[in-house]
């Protein structure tokens, strides 16, 4: 981090004396490149800042997400499978690999559920903000009348331990079950023959993996998530504190939102914790959600979030 803020403080210094040397000889070809280069100096010190405002104890960790839509059956589980496209979109912006470890389809479309591990520094961080019911609006493609429709799905974000088996698990406590994957989600998940579902007996805790080639890598990359989601629990009854890994858990529905998006009447995505509104929703529902994590981050670290 040191480093990168003294390089970033090399190239302030250096944007200087060429803006110093433009204004000198009168040279306006220099200005498109002073404008170029600034607009990559303000967008990397943008990136500092944003790690500043993470904080936390796993902001670095990658993530887990766990995607499933509200009542309303084809038309929340269609809203569903385009929250999971624009959080991918939005990884590959990011430079992030994402792991599909289970994808489950919808009868008739879309999806009921999906988890995904988010892999790459502060993916915890940048993506706990989205945690939540994010709803929809619009003009249901399911409806032959062409009614407004109104579409709910929750978002749940977790941090992936850096070491595995950081939680002990006794194997009497397990049940484990393979199966044929399905290819789940179409194109999201290779299809196999070892898909593994693992019941945690004491917490009823289920997690499914069927994204690896064979039964022996599903059944690890499950039991990871595991162990995430039963350190989680651990957290919580402990400490009150690290309730902030999960937070309080709101029915899918109206009025828990923390995000709308709305395609009609007009165009809008609004966020309801920190006001902020972008017309520009199909860019949004494209993975363009940086706007809003920043918003959240400094809207928390306002004291506005605690």
């Amino acid at each position: 981090m040191v480093e990168n803020w003294e390089r970033l403080d090399a190239e302030r210094r250096e944007l200087e004396e060429l803006a110093q040397l433009a204004q000198e000889e009168g040279d306006p070809s220099l200005a498109e490149e002073i404008e170029r280069t600034t607009a990559e100096l303000r967008r990397q010190l943008d990136r500092l800042e944003e790690e500043s405002l993470l904080g936390g104890e796993f902001a670095s960790h990658d993530a887990i997400l766990s995607i499933h839509p509200g009542a309303g059956g084809l038309e929340s589980q269609d809203w569903a499978e385009m929250l999971l496209r624009m959080y991918l979109r939005w990884a590959e912006s990011r430079g992030f690999k994402v792991d599909l470890n289970d994808v489950q389809p919808g009868e008739g479309g879309g999806i009921k559920s999906a988890t995904l591990t988010v892999h790459g520094r502060n993916a915890y961080g940048l993506l706990l903000p989205e945690k939540g019911v994010h709803r929809l609006v619009r003009i249901s493609p399911f409806d032959a009348s062409r009614r407004r429709h109104t579409s709910f799905a929750s978002l749940d974000v977790i941090p992936m331990l850096q070491e595995e088996g950081s939680i002990e698990i006794d194997p009497k406590d397990l049940r484990v079950e393979t199966y044929r994957s399905s290819g789940a989600g179409g194109q999201h998940v290779n299809v196999t023959d070892s898909a593994v579902r693992i019941t945690h007996l004491p917490t009823g805790i289920v997690v499914s993996c069927q994204n690896e080639r064979s039964q022996i890598q599903n059944r690890q990359t499950a039991l990871r998530i595991l162990e995430a989601r039963l350190f989680e629990l651990a957290s919580r009854e402990r400490e009150k504190e690290i309730e902030k890994l999960r937070g309080e858990r709101k029915g899918i529905g109206f009025g828990n939102q923390i995000r709308s998006y709305v395609l009609h009447p007009y165009r809008m995505a609004k966020d309801h914790r920190t006001g902020m509104e972008v017309g520009n929703v199909d860019a949004v529902l494209d993975g363009d959600l940086d706007d809003f994590i920043d918003a959240y981050l400094r809207w928390r670290a306002g004291g506005a979030g605690s």
